[in-house]
């Protein structure tokens, strides 16, 4: 009967092991199903990079075609552009030329026309100068006229 009862407790424990272990792998086999559920959104993720993947180098590859084509036009471009260029640049170093001199005459004519507003000016000022020192002595006059009548009255 002990006997009995030692092994009723033993199998009593290996039942209860028997049901964690059990749960264990209800549990485990739900990590292994979300796994392999995640397995399997990673899998079609990549498929579907892979089409956007492939139809993206399709598009590079027309890209590099099209920039091949407009690279081709823009140096052609370039090309009649740097003939016109030149031939405007030689226009305006002619038109340079002409405006130098013309510019070297004004400055003569600015200078002549400096140097008669300048003896004008000279001029002015030493008029205004003369009016001003007229001004103070009839100021002068006038008050010792004042200090005069003053006294006399």
């Amino acid at each position: 009967q002990e006997e009995k009862k030692q092994l009723t407790l033993k199998v009593e424990e290996l039942e209860r092991k028997l049901e964690t272990t059990r749960a264990q792998n209800v549990e485990f086999l739900q990590v292994i199903a979300k796994r392999e559920e995640s397995i399997h959104q990673c899998q079609l993720r990549l498929e579907e990079k892979t089409r956007e993947c492939s139809s993206l180098a399709r598009q590079l590859e027309m890209a590099i075609e099209d920039a091949k084509k407009q690279v081709e036009q823009t140096r052609e471009r370039a090309t009649s552009r740097e003939r016109a260029a030149q031939s405007k640049m030689l226009d305006l170093e002619t038109q340079l030329s002409r405006n130098k001199t013309e510019l070297n005459q004004l400055r003569q004519s600015k200078d002549d026309a400096e140097r008669r507003y300048e003896s004008r000016l000279q001029d002015l000022k030493d008029r205004l100068e003369q009016s001003e020192s007229t001004n103070r002595s009839m100021q002068n006059y006038v008050r010792f006229l004042k200090s005069s009548y003053a006294n006399v009255f």
